[in-house]
């Protein structure tokens, strides 16, 4: 499409760092087609993010800008990294001429859809937040993209059906769930982009039917914003207070404790160490094994720790990742390798029962290193509610959800 917004307000400072950054995209595989380059190339960017923020800032291809907290400070609402962004409108297979729908509005991100379907397209953006769909109306409306974008404000668990089909459907929220509606207002070889949270650990996944479910064709490590309203799904906090007062917070997506209290004073007892013997090399992610311990591991958590705990002070030695059983748990860590040059997986623990923690976690460490690290990447499938699920291949994890099931298969385990 041709942008209608008045360039000559667009200062060449801008227009040299968002060239940076779409030479960056493409470089590191994030942009892959020409139509979302010279969407990247196109699009002010830092026009959509608040006023007085720094043009580096704006267009750092890894950080999201906050535009909307809570009384909390927690981020509500913000303009996701563009690297996500381009690797989900990749994922989506857009081109000329067709439609989609956003969930979860900003503005930018619109503005980005709608060059890469141009005058023969159609964009709707959807958003729960009146502020936020008012903000994103002003920003297009200023930008030259209002003709080109329909903001809509309401609870996007059921869609836009006035407006579909759609070519695909773009979730810019974290998801649980997949709800009806958006299956049902995607044409039958659309796609849908979604950040689908699985116990935990979110992955930006691009789905296509087949059959009675749907598959998917590639997906992307991100962390998003989560969701709002009907399809909103809160985590379980539970704190463990140490002597000091601070707190170690473990974030159960699903699978919390049925008596936490059991952990009452577990910071105070002694920690033991239990190390798998798998080593990785320095600089790798380690966001595969995360996946499987999602999958694989029972009682699997999230850490947040307040700055002065003991494992605040351990810092660059483990991983927000932990597990419970039942009066003791365990967390990821790592040491240097005893042997060459990377680190190893081990786990350390508190509890009177903490060995036995430590070694489920390790026991899953040695199991994914055997069995998928070497491996072809795992495939996901959501099946509907009514579908058929009874012929899931051997070694696949499985989240029921309030729709269906998410599943995660690893090939080798087939």
């Amino acid at each position: 499409m041709t942008k209608t917004v008045d360039m000559s307000e667009d200062s060449d400072r801008a227009v040299e760092i968002r060239n940076a950054l779409a030479d960056k995209l493409r470089a590191e595989g994030m942009i892959t087609s020409e139509v979302v380059e010279r969407a990247f190339r196109t699009v002010p960017r830092h026009e959509f993010v608040p006023p007085g923020t720094p043009l580096e800032v704006a267009y750092n291809a890894d950080d999201s800008v906050a535009t909307k907290t809570d009384e909390h400070g927690v981020i509500i609402s913000s303009v996701s990294a563009p690297f996500i962004q381009a690797r989900m409108i990749e994922q989506a297979r857009l081109g000329p001429g067709q439609s989609v729908l956003e969930i979860g509005s900003g503005g930018y991100n619109a503005a980005l859809l709608a060059e890469v379907v141009g005058p023969t397209g159609r964009v709707i953006s959807m958003d729960i937040d009146p502020e936020v769909t008012e903000r994103a109306r002003a920003l297009l409306e200023a930008t030259g993209y209002s003709d080109a974008v329909t903001v809509v404000q309401g609870d996007a668990e059921q869609g836009v059906p006035e407006a579909g089909p759609f070519d695909a459907v773009i979730v810019t929220v974290g998801a649980w769930d997949i709800p009806p509606a958006w299956l049902e207002q995607l044409t039958d070889n659309g796609t849908l982009a979604v950040p689908l949270r699985m116990n935990g650990i979110t992955r930006s996944i691009a789905f296509r039917r087949e059959a009675d479910h749907l598959v998917s064709t590639s997906a992307e490590v991100c962390g998003f914003v989560a969701m709002q309203g009907e399809g909103e799904h809160p985590e379980r906090i539970f704190l463990l207070p140490d002597a000091q007062g601070r707190t170690v917070k473990l974030r159960f997506d699903d699978g919390a404790p049925e008596d936490p209290s059991l952990l009452d004073g577990v910071l105070a007892t002694k920690r033991t160490e239990l190390w798998s013997g798998v080593t990785i090399n320095s600089g790798v992610s380690f966001a595969d094994l995360h996946l499987w311990f999602a999958g694989f591991l029972p009682g699997f958590c999230k850490l947040a720790v307040d700055e002065g705990t003991d494992l605040a002070n351990e810092r660059g030695t483990w991983f927000p990742f932990g597990v419970v059983r039942g009066d003791s748990f365990a967390y990821l860590a790592i040491r240097p390798a005893l042997e060459g040059e990377g680190v190893e997986f081990g786990a350390r623990a508190y509890g009177v029962h903490g060995t036995e923690a430590a070694t489920a976690m390790v026991e899953q460490i040695q199991a994914w290193d055997r069995q998928a690290r070497s491996g072809p990447a795992p495939t996901f499938a959501f099946w509907p509610t009514g579908s058929d699920h009874t012929h899931l291949p051997q070694g696949t994890a499985v989240f029921p959800k309030t729709h269906g099931l998410v599943t995660i298969s690893w090939p080798a385990l087939g």
